[in-house]
């Protein structure tokens, strides 16, 4: 019955709680999409999870963009649907992920394209895979979790690592060179892929048949073909760097740091990302302004 949907959001939000450790805003956001998507679930008579299907994940869709909600709310909402229904198909209660495949609305053409955030997780987490796993997420966490171009991440260098202080080094556009923070997890992943520190020379990416470094092609093919794993469409490196930077201006990051870590010439360049936070803004100021409902 109904109480069965809404009983499986509770396990799906108590997992991003308790076992993923997800901020409670996060959680929340994940809550009230979820809560849309159940009442369109009851409006259509579905009363158990073998209901959804890909028809009706498309048809919430169609009814977010019908009610006027901008593409980039809808696009955060579908991604929350995302989530709940990969929950569903790793709990073996749906056979084939029926949200897998449906494309979002299309974007302004003149806006970056960053992926929601529970989009990133669910490509850092499940997206790799076959031989080049344990290389390809390393790969994943440092374009997103550090914003580096395809270039960078190429010609990362052991030398250019500083583990225990969570610093990298790259050099940029210009040959002009930046330092970069990386989080606990890249560290985690960096003993991994190379435990041995005698050696820990050379590039932190060897490149296939012999080539000495892994080339920016090859970066290009294990990002899409991450991302169509769990379901993603036009996912790029440079979608990661876009995410990066708008996820940092959406936690409150100054646009001068994101400007510094994205190693922008010109603040101007870094400015096109607040359009994309635009909603994120308005929420912001409606729930703190004492003078946002007057």
């Amino acid at each position: 019955m109904a109480d069965s949907l809404s009983s499986l959001v509770d396990g799906f939000l108590d997992q991003l709680r308790y076992r993923l450790n997800r901020s409670e805003n996060t959680t929340v956001n994940y809550a009230v999409d979820l809560a849309q998507f159940v009442e369109f679930l009851q409006l259509e008579g579905v009363e158990g999870p073998e209901g959804i299907n890909r028809d009706r994940v498309r048809g919430f869709l169609r009814s977010l963009m019908g009610y006027g909600f901008a593409p980039t709310s809808a696009a955060r909402k579908l991604s929350s649907v995302r989530g709940f229904t990969a929950y569903l198909t790793r709990e073996g209660l749906v056979e084939q992920d029926p949200a897998a495949g449906v494309r979002g609305p299309k974007l302004p053409a003149n806006l970056p394209r960053a992926l929601a955030y529970p989009d990133v997780v669910r490509l850092l987490e499940e997206g790799p895979g076959g031989r080049h796993a344990q290389r390809d997420r390393l790969m994943l966490e440092l374009l997103y979790g550090s914003g580096l171009r395809v270039s960078e991440a190429a010609g990362l260098d052991w030398e250019d690592l500083e583990p225990e202080e969570r610093w990298l080094r790259v050099l940029g556009k210009g040959q002009k060179g930046r330092a970069v923070p990386f989080g606990r997890g890249v560290k985690e992943l960096l003993q991994d892929w190379r435990p041995d520190p005698v050696t820990r020379q050379g590039p932190v990416f060897p490149g296939e048949r012999g080539a000495p470094r892994i080339t920016p092609r090859t970066i290009h093919r294990l990002v899409t073909q991450s991302a169509r794993r769990v379901g993603l469409a036009g996912v790029t490196p440079h979608t990661l760097r876009h995410s990066f930077a708008t996820h940092l201006l959406e936690g409150g990051a100054s646009l001068r740091v994101v400007q510094e870590l994205l190693g922008h010439e010109s603040l101007l360049t870094t400015q096109r990302y607040l359009d994309i936070t635009s909603d994120q803004m308005k929420r912001s100021y409606e729930q703190a302004h004492p003078r946002a409902g007057g």
